[in-house]
């Protein structure tokens, strides 16, 4: 479903198709997921965009999270400009407020809950609508696409960046390491999810309208001792103690020993020294 420009979402969600979320966040706010959100930064997770953002913007930031990016761009379109931070979970977003009270932000940066589907906000209300690591989890990406779109102002930019999970790759090979990502990518798409959304982030945009895409990749690389022992751990946090065990137990997709078999198997590679991990991330630039 399309919103057309001069409705608002809730007229759009009103004309017959039901837009809100209908996946469940396969990650949860668990420390060991937080502890790897926090690493995020602008130049480390959203260098594609740097380059488009001038002072005194709008910038919509969907799926904010702990707010670490978010901070990064109200820096970047500082003074005059604005930062609206949006998220699904309110406890986050406290965490969020948080974090750029620290920063010295003040009015600089703004925080609501929403659903990416159904955004509460009229048409063309901002310059750039950003969302990094959001339509891998979310239950209809081109809808949240053409949402994205509907709230941009026309000359302004879309931008979303995703991981692809069949995409990463490890060194040494290990066969706990094959498991947790067969295993992953199981129980996102139980959730409602698309793990490997990278690759499909252009087709995405197409799909909601969107007719110059620019379309880019990045990686992460994890490859020094310290790297690798956090990268490691915390993924063997999360495979015991988040939601994702919980609903990885829960929907019948694995045991807790064979959770608890796949951690040991993260903290065996992580002990490696010749250990190795790259993330691959996709990104599109999407011009209004």
């Amino acid at each position: 479903m399309t919103a057309a420009r001069g409705t608002t979402a809730g007229e759009a969600a009103a004309g017959g198709t039901s837009a809100k979320e209908t996946a469940v966040y396969t990650h949860g706010h668990h420390e060991s997921v937080l502890r790897s959100h926090r690493w995020r930064t602008a130049e480390n997770s959203a260098a594609y965009l740097i380059g488009e953002l001038r002072p005194g913007m709008r910038v919509l930031d969907v799926g904010c999270g702990p707010g670490t990016i978010t901070a990064d761009l109200a820096e970047r379109v500082a003074p005059d400009g604005r930062v609206t931070a949006v998220d699904a979970a309110e406890d986050v977003l406290e965490q969020a407020r948080a974090y750029a009270a620290e920063r010295g932000l003040g009015d600089a940066v703004s925080f609501a809950t929403a659903d990416v589907h159904a955004l509460d906000f009229p048409d063309d209300s901002f310059d750039v609508v950003h969302a990094h690591q959001v339509l891998q989890h979310v239950g209809d990406p081109v809808q949240a696409l053409r949402e994205m779109r509907r709230v941009c102002r026309p000359g302004g930019i879309v931008a979303a960046r995703d991981a692809d999970y069949a995409a990463m790759t490890w060194y040494p090979a290990s066969p706990g390491l094959d498991d947790w990502l067969g295993l992953y990518r199981r129980v996102a798409r139980a959730n409602g999810g698309e793990p490997d959304a990278g690759r499909h982030l252009r087709a995405w945009a197409r799909q909601a309208g969107f007719t110059d895409v620019t379309s880019s990749a990045t990686a992460w690389c994890f490859a020094t001792p310290e790297e690798i022992a956090w990268w490691s751990t915390l993924w063997a946090d999360r495979t015991q103690a988040s939601a994702y065990a919980a609903t990885a137990t829960g929907g019948g997709h694995t045991t807790p020993a064979r959770l608890a078999a796949v951690a040991e198997a993260w903290h065996a590679w992580g002990a490696d020294p010749d250990a190795w991990f790259s993330v691959l991330n996709a990104e599109i630039l999407c011009r209004v």
